[in-house]
């Protein structure tokens, strides 16, 4: 077990002037919280400064405030700001054993510390941390195999970002832009193709073994449905609306966070959501949920969220929606399309899945 302080050097972020902040990408990019983990800066800086606050591509960083994330620098020089620090390796210390060491203890440290309104990681606790610290052979081996599985995950995610994109590629082919509506398809109103399903469950009776949706289990963009429970599970007293596979899902708060799913299963779903039924004669699921996904939906109900704390659309709103119509034969298309890539995607999640259950059991392994 070693102290942080003697497995690496740590150089803190400089509290560059405010003022000098810029959008002017001509200037130097300047590193704040938000860019440690995705690796770039839309921050620049317009004023003088020291080399010696100069992050090159691959530097590990770590954020101080709000979740303690530590991540290698993925963009060109930038320069490194207060509440963010650049940790270095010295001898003897493989620097992605430290990266994995150091993103645990760090998660820790999240979870223990007290929260008021942001959590802050103060210099003094960075140097107390202590770290479990193998010979330099076992640190190269546990590293190693670290990193691989970091690399099977990316490119699992990197496959499922793809098939997605083809699913938007194929909407865009088979019924052009929905804004111009340039294939002058007839436009109809929400309540011709669909109906707010309002069957609200208040006795639980039967309903013990449901999956219970909450809006926080839709993954946003996506739609994909994750971590739920059964109804018994979460101890559901309030009343919840009744969905099957036929049921489109709207999370009516946040809808900037753009939650859409479209279950294969039957379960009941959050009051703070719409179960959608669609009126199979005329419309499809397919379209009309990848609709309700799409920047156009997401334009016309975002000009009506305009409350602060949590924001939300009412059924009047939402019914009020305005849409073009392709014929049902083109939408089946389109739905035919996106069952064989959701196989595809099926495939994918299950490997990556698996991937990052040995990722998450060896980091337990390792750091405990």
């Amino acid at each position: 077990m070693k102290k942080l302080m003697d497995v690496c050097d740590i150089q803190y972020g400089y509290a560059f002037d405010s003022k000098k902040f810029s959008d002017d990408s001509s200037f130097i990019p300047l590193i704040r919280i938000r860019d440690v983990k995705r690796g770039y800066s839309e921050t620049f800086y317009s004023g003088t400064y020291s080399k010696e606050y100069i992050v090159h591509r691959n530097d590990l960083l770590i954020g101080m405030d709000g979740e303690f994330n530590i991540a290698r620098w993925s963009s060109n020089e930038a320069l490194l700001n207060q509440r963010v620090c650049k940790i270095v390796a010295k001898n003897g210390t493989n620097e992605e054993y430290l990266r994995f060491a150091m993103s645990r203890k760090l998660k820790e440290i999240e979870e223990k510390t007290s929260f008021v309104t942001v959590k802050h990681l103060s210099a003094k606790e960075l140097k107390k941390i202590i770290l479990k610290m193998p010979n330099i052979e076992k640190q190269n081996k546990i590293a190693n195999i670290l990193v691989k599985l970091e690399d099977i995950i990316k490119v699992y995610k990197k496959e499922l970002e793809k098939l997605n994109s083809l699913v938007q590629s194929r909407f865009v082919e088979l019924f052009g832009d929905l804004k111009s509506n340039n294939k002058r398809w007839p436009i109809v109103g929400f309540k011709e193709c669909a109906d707010i399903d309002t069957n609200m469950i208040h006795n639980f009776e039967g309903y013990e073994d449901y999956p219970h949706i909450g809006i926080n289990c839709i993954e946003k963009e996506t739609g994909r449905l994750i971590g739920y429970r059964t109804i018994a599970e979460d101890g559901v007293i309030s009343g919840k609306y009744l969905f099957t596979p036929k049921h489109i899902i709207y999370s009516k708060i946040r809808p900037n966070l753009n939650k859409v799913a479209l279950p294969d299963f039957k379960g009941l779903c959050s009051a703070d959501a719409y179960p959608i039924l669609v009126k199979s004669e005329i419309c499809n699921r397919e379209y009309f949920g990848y609709t309700l996904r799409s920047r156009y939906f997401l334009d016309y109900i975002l000009a009506f969220s305009n409350r602060t704390n949590l924001p939300k659309v009412n059924k009047n709103q939402v019914e009020g929606f305005m849409l073009p119509l392709p014929p049902i034969n083109i939408q089946n298309q389109f739905a035919t399309f996106v069952h064989q890539v959701n196989k595809s995607k099926f495939e994918v999640q299950k490997s990556l899945e698996k991937t990052q259950l040995l990722y998450d059991s060896l980091m337990q392994e390792y750091f405990g």
